[in-house]
């Protein structure tokens, strides 16, 4: 059989269990047309490129799957009716990677902790003569004082007054 990838976007005010559960139900479609799900996952709330329905957030849900194609269309039919689901994006492919998908590697990136992997930042310098940009502005205040000599100007009258 082929092997296909889906991505799901539901709708940002589902609870994230009800979202799960949208895995479970296009899952159970796909079996019961005589096909598998050989891995999902749940990639959480992501902003959207573009408004979708007047939603700027939508759940992300992943599926790998063994199917016939009569079970794939089967099931992308049905994520078009269901309300909850805003869009549906199907791909064949050749072979399934093994492990997590790149989203899913993304965000075990994310997770660095106490950002430790940053080095040693001597190579800046001394900073603390400086203040920081809100010590500068500070002290800029309100009137930022003489501006210079700019010598003569003369400017011509507007005509349009």
């Amino acid at each position: 059989m082929p092997l296909y990838e889906h991505v799901l976007i539901a709708r940002q005010d589902l609870s994230n269990a009800q979202a799960e559960g949208l895995i479970e139900h296009f899952s159970t479609v796909l079996a019961d047309n005589g096909g598998t799900v050989k891995d999902s996952e749940y990639w959480g709330v992501r902003t959207l490129a573009y408004k979708i329905n007047k939603n700027r957030k939508g759940h992300y849900a992943f599926l790998r799957s063994d199917a016939p194609s009569a079970a794939v269309q089967e099931m992308e039919r049905l994520a078009r009716l269901h309300d909850d689901v805003m869009r549906v994006l199907t791909i064949r492919v050749d072979e399934h990677k093994d492990g997590p998908s790149v989203q899913m590697q993304r965000r075990d990136d994310r997770d660095r902790g106490d950002r430790g992997d940053r080095g040693d930042r001597g190579d800046r310098g001394d900073r603390g003569d400086r203040g920081d940009r809100g010590d500068r502005r500070e002290s800029r205040g309100d009137d930022r004082g003489d501006r210079g000599d700019r010598g003569d100007r003369d400017r011509a009258p507007r005509s349009d007054r």
